[in-house]
């Protein structure tokens, strides 16, 4: 802790959730995190400008929120940074210049997370979670698909770009709350739906919050779509891709539906799920 007030348990618990999705890329990276689900993440090349496109990926969501960031907060991140009423900020370290331009927020948390930045790995890495009269405990989930390696199910295959856009956010769809829908472009997310019963109404979330912004986007999609009617209103939005696990019973049907919207999918043979 370098500054702010005290942790509280849900800081820690968002602060987790923002720095594993951060630890997630190499290159420069910002993530905002609200009720321990991600609301705007972006990479590129200049931390400040990364930072700008997350935040305002979901400007309402990002008030309050809880921000991660890959590289030294400099000065010029810093002053995008107490633009907006934030609760807590974890990077590998702040500038001097960083430091004195936050200090100015004075109940903002500042955390250095010092050491390797990297996703944990490897059997040794647990996750547990208590349950009336015990607890659950299995391996973190590590795992990610080289979208390279990845099965084209429909008849047109992604082009390089949606294909970067694909792997971009099905990144960030391993750490959203299933039912989970990712829509992003150009390294950026566009919307995420989050949590939802039905698969169909994180795609709705992502509609309302952004509208024709959907439009040529690409689609990361945590699980198997069990019915068409995702695939219809993923369409029906403006998306162009989709990657996904498969394995539904019912897959014959989705890429029928995808190849009829000229859609481009892929299946991975993985699926995140996260609760």
């Amino acid at each position: 802790m370098l500054g702010g007030k005290q942790l509280s348990y849900n800081n820690i618990l968002d602060l987790d959730a923002a720095l594993g999705l951060c630890l997630e890329f190499t290159e420069p990276a910002a993530i905002v995190v609200k009720h321990n689900n991600p609301c705007g993440v972006a990479t590129g090349t200049q931390l400040a400008e990364t930072y700008r496109r997350a935040r305002e990926a979901d400007a309402t969501s990002a008030f309050g929120g809880i921000v991660a960031v890959n590289r030294e907060v400099d000065e010029a991140l810093a002053k995008l940074l107490v633009e907006t009423f934030l609760e807590c900020v974890v990077a590998p370290g702040y500038s001097a210049a960083a430091r004195d331009i936050l200090s100015a927020k004075k109940n903002l948390r500042l955390v250095a997370a010092h050491g390797a930045w990297a996703a944990p790995t490897g059997e040794t890495a647990w996750s547990i979670r208590t349950i009336a009269g015990g607890a659950l405990v299995q391996t973190v989930d590590h795992g990610m698909v080289d979208l390279a390696q990845a099965k084209v199910a429909t008849k047109r295959a992604p082009t390089d770009a949606e294909r970067a856009d694909l792997a971009f956010a099905w990144r960030v769809g391993k750490h959203v709350k299933s039912n989970a829908i990712v829509f992003a472009k150009d390294g950026t997310t566009v919307a995420i739906g989050a949590g939802q019963m039905s698969r169909v109404d994180s795609v709705r979330i992502c509609e309302r919050k952004a509208g024709d912004k959907l439009k040529g986007s690409a689609v990361a999609s945590d699980a198997f779509f069990p019915f068409r009617d995702g695939v219809d209103v993923l369409a029906g939005v403006g998306a162009t891709s989709i990657v996904q696990p498969g394995g539904s019973v019912r897959d014959e049907e989705v890429i029928t539906a995808a190849n009829e919207h000229g859609l481009a999918m892929l299946f991975t043979g993985m699926r995140h799920f996260r609760h």
